[in-house]
């Protein structure tokens, strides 16, 4: 079965830091991209940041830049969401999403996504 499974997520105070993993399982992530989003209440989904397979080009939203790292571990065949400085507006449900091809912002284009991690930003 090919899934992604997201953990990591939970409530933290503004300034405060989380680390997100996106496992992935039936497949290996050597070949694929991986993209974070994020969608809060009444909210679009939206990107916040994308690694490609080799893990040697990384892309950022410009409301995470400074704040955020991505990784990529190919041996745990898992990515990584380093999301330090948090503010309330990062507060949403954060998915990670595979596409077989270099990052892109088209979110229509993923094709396997996790079920999401609750990340809330609250003092």
């Amino acid at each position: 079965q090919l899934q992604l499974v997201e953990s990591g997520g939970g409530l933290v105070q503004p300034g405060g830091s989380l680390r997100l993993s996106c496992a992935a399982s039936g497949f290996t992530l050597d070949y694929y991209s991986i993209g974070w989003f994020r969608q809060a209440p009444g909210k679009e989904r939206e990107g916040v940041s994308c690694i490609s397979s080799s893990g040697s080009d990384t892309n950022y939203a410009d409301s995470v830049k400074g704040r955020f790292t991505i990784s990529k571990d190919n041996a745990k065949n898992t990515v990584y969401l380093q999301m330090n400085s948090l503010k309330p507006d990062d507060t949403a449900v954060y998915y990670c999403a595979a596409i077989g091809a270099p990052c892109i912002d088209d979110l229509a284009e993923y094709y396997y996504w996790g079920q999401g991690t609750q990340v809330t930003v609250s003092s």
